[in-house]
């Protein structure tokens, strides 16, 4: 990989655009593929910096690295779509140790070199708040970063750690967050929700605060995470542990399955 290597997020969504734009910012061009995509879309990829193409056959001829930051359910498709790249591809969505590896079986088949990712925090928009964990053949992609707002970690192990790690941190993030919803839900149900919130302001007064985040969270994501908490899920049965925490949150979120403009 040259010096100033040639770069592409193939579907920018507001943390696609946002890890973008940390490149675009170090001098990176990086591409982005515009075809069935939404206003939205185009004007998120356009302020990030990005250099639009119609093919995916010309933008991955004009390639060096794919960043594939995507909503979980999608990862699979995109690493189908790079079959014969012969680059390094990154995934870096929100998905199971076991998903990561079928990702990396698919594309190095086609010949690409496989960096196993895990972001971590909101879109970096403000250096310090947002880490994207590597795993793997990963040195020339963090380096990429270097002195951007996205903090580049490399993990000791080998691939699938990233993805490891990031499913475990989401195991708490968002599976209390279903917990809360179902909680208000249920007492709301049964005619006890003011006396539950009136406990709470008395014995857990956190816990308003984390539900009203919860809810929100629900309403406007809860379409992308139903199934990374289900690839959460996933991550605990095959080493054992119980699936349920993580299959009983995403029935939480499937309840919101209407996705924002592409």
């Amino acid at each position: 990989m040259g010096s100033m290597p040639a770069l592409a997020v193939l579907h920018p969504g507001a943390m696609g655009a946002a890890v973008a734009a940390c490149l675009v910012g170090r001098g990176h061009q990086v591409g982005w593929l515009r075809t069935g995509r939404s206003d939205a879309t185009v004007r998120r990829a356009a302020e990030a910096g990005l250099t639009p193409f119609d093919d995916l056959a010309k933008l991955l001829a004009h390639t060096d690295v794919v960043f594939s930051i995507c909503p979980p359910h999608g990862a699979l498709d995109v690493a189908r779509e790079l079959a014969g790249f012969g680059g390094i591809v990154v995934d870096a969505n929100a998905v199971s140790p076991g998903t990561a590896m079928l990702v990396s079986d698919t594309v190095t088949a086609g010949g690409a070199r496989y960096v196993d990712g895990g972001i971590i925090g909101p879109p970096p928009l403000t250096a310090g708040t947002t880490r994207l964990y590597l795993a793997g053949d990963d040195g020339e992609v963090a380096n990429l970063f270097a002195g951007s707002a996205l903090d580049a970690v490399s993990l000791v192990g080998a691939a699938p750690a990233a993805s490891a790690l990031k499913m475990t941190y989401a195991a708490w993030t968002k599976t209390t967050a279903a917990l809360l919803v179902s909680i208000r839900d249920t007492a709301a149900a049964y005619g006890v929700d003011a006396d539950l919130a009136t406990e709470w302001a008395i014995s857990q007064p956190h816990l308003a605060d984390a539900w009203l985040r919860a809810r929100e969270q629900t309403q406007e994501k809860g379409w992308r995470w139903a199934y990374e908490l289900a690839e959460v899920g996933r991550t605990f049965a095959a080493v054992g542990q119980p699936e349920g925490f993580g299959a009983a949150a995403s029935e939480v979120f499937t309840s919101n399955d209407d996705p924002p403009g592409r």
